[in-house]
């Protein structure tokens, strides 16, 4: 099921800039992800996107850790 993201421009140029001529960036991004360490990837990423219904992740992501400690 395709996701939408929002991403800055100079983040969009950077991927244009390392994306292969027949590569979809579905595939670019793939390619990035298992290039790197999860913690590394989540670095880099820091700051650069936008998630929609990110209230709701975090909140989701709390959750988890809480259920995980008790």
């Amino acid at each position: 099921m395709p996701k939408t993201i929002t991403i800055k421009k100079s983040v969009y140029d950077e991927l244009i800039g390392v994306k292969k001529k027949n590569e979809s960036f579905s595939e670019l991004l793939e390619r990035l992800v298992k290039s790197q360490s999860k913690q590394e990837l989540l670095l880099s990423l820091r700051g650069r996107i936008e998630f929609e219904g990110k209230d709701e992740l975090l909140k989701e992501v709390e959750k988890k850790r809480w259920e995980r400690e008790n």
